[in-house]
């Protein structure tokens, strides 16, 4: 099967099980319950001379030594004198991310950043980071060890690396001293916001709840539901919301093409269709070989040996016919008709933008 034709052919499966019945839980979240962001300031030791000799981060590893009791300094006239000169520290910012019902003494993953010149973090520790939320309050301490995901292998010539060795990751690597609790209900009714909001999507919930708990949903706009309260005095508030977000809806799917150029990845969703269009699509390939000879002068000839640049340049277009697509009213019917023109996926990039300019595909076209 042509690439392009199996690509959209997966994007038909996807789109046909993305209009089944999913539950309210996920494709909301509950106003109020959201998380908050923290960041830091730390310091990554124990690098295998990976690290930074910037001032900076000497100055950050002397004041540090100076809170646990050891007196240090990073400039001396006298070199007898305690001086911190290391390339195995680097200064990281350390970010996370604290739930609304984060209790105290719960673990939170955490991620690292280098804000120096330290080539890796790799075999890198943490060591013991505040990490503070807006209000400047402390939510959390970080500590412990780097984890990158990736390696870097380098010879005297040449080198390989997999992934970014500046960034890591720590599971588990904060405990909340903090809680940041969230606030469910305002002014008595339970607000569910939309991940994708839409009008109709949001209409399909309202009637979901209300068919469970009659005359106490409203769709107040396309981004969220309102639900008043009470709704069972029987049941406690956790109750209720765990009950509603086992409700299940068919979800309305805007009709989206998203194209990411650099990896050529095309998306169609569920509801793309054509109008008929005649598409024409060809590619110019350029060929340019460099075959180099030597000369070599004659026996007594006096001359040197040298190389005579020899390069060769051709210019391929591929003739395609115009495809005349006929009306497409599914993705199945869009690969068909666009699998006719024999592209790749990045040809198919083209194309899209092409049928949405002349006004004959009739979906948002989304780069990312």
């Amino acid at each position: 099967m042509p690439r392009s034709l199996a690509a959209l052919a997966l994007l038909a499966l996807a789109a046909g099980a993305a209009s089944a019945q999913v539950r309210i839980k996920d494709i909301t979240d509950v106003t109020g319950a959201r998380g908050n962001h923290l960041i830091g300031l730390g310091l990554v030791v124990g690098l295998d001379g990976t690290g930074s000799r910037s001032t900076f981060t000497q100055q950050m590893a002397a004041d540090m030594l100076q809170k646990l009791g050891f007196t240090t300094q990073i400039f001396s006239p006298n070199p007898a004198e305690s001086i911190i000169r290391s390339t195995n520290n680097s200064v990281v910012m350390v970010t996370a991310e604290i739930g609304p019902w984060s209790r105290k003494g719960t673990k939170i993953d955490v991620s690292v950043s280098s804000m120096d010149d330290a080539r890796s973090l790799q075999g890198g520790k943490l060591l013991l980071t505040t990490l503070k939320g807006l209000d400047n309050e402390v939510y959390a301490v970080a500590q412990g060890e780097i984890s990158i995901g990736g390696f870097a292998v380098s010879g005297q010539a040449a080198g390989v690396q997999k992934n970014q060795q500046n960034t890591g990751h720590i599971t588990g690597g904060a405990m909340v001293e903090k809680e940041a609790p969230g606030e469910l209900t305002r002014g008595g009714k339970l607000q569910f916001a939309l991940k994708n909001p839409d009008y109709n999507t949001a209409r399909l919930i309202a009637k979901a709840i209300n068919a469970r708990f009659p005359g106490s949903a409203e769709a107040c706009d396309p981004g969220g539901v309102n639900v008043a309260l009470p709704l069972d005095s029987k049941k406690s508030l956790s109750d209720l919301i765990g009950e509603i977000g086992l409700l299940e809806v068919k979800p309305d799917v805007e009709a989206r093409v998203v194209i990411n150029e650099r990896t050529g990845t095309v998306v169609a969703g569920e509801n793309v269709t054509l109008s008929p269009a005649a598409v024409a699509h060809g590619n110019l390939y350029l060929r340019v070989s460099e075959l180099p000879q030597v000369s070599q002068p004659n026996p007594f000839g006096g001359g040197a040996t040298a190389v005579v640049p020899r390069t060769q340049v051709g210019a391929v277009e591929e003739r395609n016919r115009m495809v005349v697509l006929p009306r497409a009213t599914t993705v199945a019917d869009v690969a068909r008709a666009l699998n006719a023109l024999g592209v790749t996926p990045r040809d198919l990039i083209s194309i899209f933008k092409a049928l949405k300019e002349a006004g004959a595909l009739h979906a948002e076209v989304k780069q990312i």
